[in-house]
């Protein structure tokens, strides 16, 4: 049996000395001169530093801070705000991106010389138990500002955010062009017209002539299928079989909007595409006069009715780049003009490639705690560009290149859903650096990366029967 020996503390022992407090960090002013901005549709809330305010006025409610004002939201009273900082020293804002009411306020202060950050409302609301109102929110937005915490949101050059505003307009257009096909599709079933089950679209040559007819008072199935096109797959019978409706005198009113709408959002299109052409043609030409070289295997798709209706896109956009995005694979002149829209030609912001895929919502946000992963998904937004790359790397399913091959090797361990995210952060991977560095792109065929994916699997596996006490050896192929 084992006896613990202790020692008794008697009086004559020294009282220890109780232990020195560390040092506290203290947090280091980085930005004295900054000030904070609470956004609204009708009032903005403005804080500047308390040694930086001028005496208030004397209509200044008693129960307000001398250095918090609130502004109204005309052009008059943005003025008044502007000037109110210049008085005060103020170099750099913050504010919060509160719906589309701080537009006017950001490009304000940006062409008075200001440094001016919009932040994400989710970087200012990580203190629980902060008491909420405007008057505190303007002053902890400048207190942690001042302070260096926030990180402004990306925004690109001022001529790229015209290009964009462009582009997200023709989006719209298009959408909402998109609603009236269904509407037609809709008022064709209630009069029992089989014309979405016969032909592939409405809104193509053989769809809009036989609904034209309709509504000109043509009523003859065979001969409305008269009017299909050549190229069309099914036969003039089978079209004439499924357009015997009842053409009640409400739904032909309720086709008739529907087309009319449909055209006049396909003319303000039009007009759109004017307005992007004559801007494309306002950016210098990065390309320093090279000729735009032909894609090796690129076959250019005929023409559909929402493409671009100005021609040479690719050329354009690469002479506003200085590189071809369309030598990528998954990469078509749609989805190039979006990311250049969205994110422009300098892409400097973005340290590595990993921060700009990180900005696109298309790597994994790890939540863990306790050594164990809660969740793993990507980050929720609507990044216009990381969208872009997503539709562009669906296609890669059967395609006979390394994407393709990486995408089917992802889809048959994780899914579809899983395969479309990593293919397209690797798709942003080569955006970046192409848009970066300006390297040549080399294509690669399906065959090539099997071979190098097969060649690190092999050496990973030899790799680890060798650190087992084994010895990885080929085995002689099989009929020799």
């Amino acid at each position: 049996m084992s006896t613990r020996t202790t020692r008794t503390k008697t009086t004559t022992d020294p009282p220890k000395a109780p232990p020195r407090p560390r040092a506290a960090r203290r947090l280091r002013v980085t930005n004295p001169h900054a000030a904070g901005i609470d956004i609204h549709s009708d009032i903005h809330w403005v804080a500047v530093p308390p040694d930086h305010a001028p005496a208030p006025p004397p209509d200044h409610p008693a129960n307000l801070p001398a250095h918090v004002r609130a502004f109204g939201a005309c052009t008059a009273d943005l003025y008044q705000l502007a000037d109110w900082l210049a008085a005060c020293g103020v170099r750099t804002v913050a504010m919060e991106s509160t719906g589309v009411y701080w537009i006017p306020l950001f490009e304000l202060l940006e062409a008075r010389g200001l440094e001016v950050y919009l932040v994400d409302p989710r970087q200012s609301r990580h203190a629980p138990g902060r008491p909420k109102s405007d008057v505190l929110d303007c002053q902890w937005l400048q207190r942690l500002h001042s302070y260096g915490l926030l990180t402004a949101s990306f925004r690109p050059a001022e001529r790229v955010v015209v290009l964009r505003a462009y582009l997200r307009q023709r989006q719209m257009l298009l959408r909402y062009a998109g609603q009236h096909v269904q509407h037609m599709q809709k008022a064709l079933e209630q009069m029992n017209v089989k014309l979405t089950e016969v032909v592939s679209d409405v809104t193509g040559v053989t769809g809009l002539a036989i609904i034209k007819a309709i509504l000109a008072g043509e009523r003859d199935p065979d001969g409305l299928a008269g009017r299909r096109n050549v190229l069309c797959k099914r036969t003039r019978a089978e079209i004439a079989r499924a357009l015997e409706g009842s053409w009640r005198a409400e739904h032909l009113f309720a086709l008739k909007q529907a087309v009319a709408l449909y055209e006049f959002y396909h003319q303000q299109m039009r007009e759109c595409d004017a307005e992007l052409e004559a801007h494309l043609r306002t950016f210098a030409d990065r390309a320093d006069g090279r000729p735009l070289e032909d894609r090796p295997g690129y076959k250019r798709r005929s023409r559909r009715a929402n493409d671009l209706a100005f021609e040479a896109v690719r050329e354009r956009l690469y002479r506003m780049a200085g590189v071809d995005l369309t030598v990528l694979e998954a990469v078509d002149e749609g989805p190039a003009l979006v990311i250049l829209a969205e994110v422009g030609t300098d892409v400097s912001r973005f340290p590595t490639a990993k921060h700009f895929t990180s900005w696109l919502g298309l790597c994994p946000q790890h939540q863990g705690s306790a050594g164990r992963i809660k969740s793993r998904g990507v980050r929720r937004g609507a990044n216009r560009a990381g969208r872009a790359l997503r539709l562009a790397v669906r296609g890669c399913h059967h395609a006979k290149n390394a994407l393709g091959a990486f995408y089917r090797r992802v889809q048959a361990r994780a899914g579809a859903p899983k395969a479309i995210v990593a293919t397209a952060r690797k798709l942003a991977e080569r955006v970046y650096r192409l848009l970066r560095y300006g390297e040549q792109y080399v294509r690669r065929d399906a065959e090539e990366y099997e071979a190098a994916y097969r060649a690190r699997v092999v050496k990973g596996l030899a790799r680890r029967a060798g650190e087992l006490g084994y010895r990885l050896e080929p085995t002689a192929p099989t009929g020799t």
